[in-house]
């Protein structure tokens, strides 16, 4: 029986929070018969998280990268559809970097797409009722210079690896400090569990319609 080889990003905690939901759902992951689980806890640094995930991903080979980071303020799981060749931190990273206008790689693509079955994810998400949606901005910050990164490197090192970003909200305690929007931890660990089965699937992604109109 084939073993999928599945490294999973997640960062640490930034901007004066003490807790990053991705890590925890990251760190409640458990590998199964069919995947090699690796977990990875990146800094919410600018360029050093690249290197970090650069190493990783070389001495670990995986086959599928997926990468969470948090979004406060959203309110349902985010599948980002694309990451563009722009810092613009409206807040320092956690060492003091700020970079304002700068690309993510000097000479790159201006963006890339996800390289993960969105629309295959959505559908089992909300088949199993759990909020949300394909979005298609990943902000301008560490976690769209991390998946622009990853993209990067699978698109010019690593073309039969597949690789994408997940933004999830608040948990609840981090929420009510600041009036926003949350989801429990075992909910979005669930739906990382079914995004993680979607992608593993040797099935078409299905025609579903997940776009905005502004």
């Amino acid at each position: 029986m084939p073993v999928s080889r599945v490294l999973i990003t997640a960062f640490e905690a930034f901007g004066g929070e003490t807790q990053n939901p991705s890590l925890e759902i990251a760190q409640g992951l458990r590998p199964t018969r069919k995947v090699k689980l690796e977990v990875i806890a990146l800094p919410v640094v600018f360029d050093l998280c690249l290197r970090v995930l650069a190493e990783r991903v070389a001495s670990f080979n995986p086959d599928l990268v997926i990468a969470l980071g948090q979004a406060g303020g959203r309110s349902m799981l985010s599948l980002e559809r694309v990451a563009i060749n722009v810092n613009d931190a409206r807040i320092p990273d956690n060492q003091g970097q700020q970079p304002i206008d700068s690309c993510v790689i000097e000479g790159a693509p201006d963006a890339y797409f996800s390289r993960l079955p969105l629309k295959r994810m959505l559908k089992a998400l909300h088949d199993e009722g759990i909020p949300a949606h394909i979005s298609n901005t990943a902000g301008t910050y560490v976690c769209n210079h991390l998946m622009f990164g990853l993209l990067d490197l699978i698109s010019t090192r690593y073309p039969k690896v597949k690789g994408g970003f997940i933004h999830v909200p608040f948990l609840p305690e981090q929420a009510i400090r600041h009036g926003a929007p949350s989801m429990s931890l075992e909910t979005m660990t669930r739906g990382i569990e079914l995004c993680l089965q979607a992608c593993l699937e040797n099935a078409p992604e299905p025609v579903l319609a997940a776009g905005e109109t502004h």
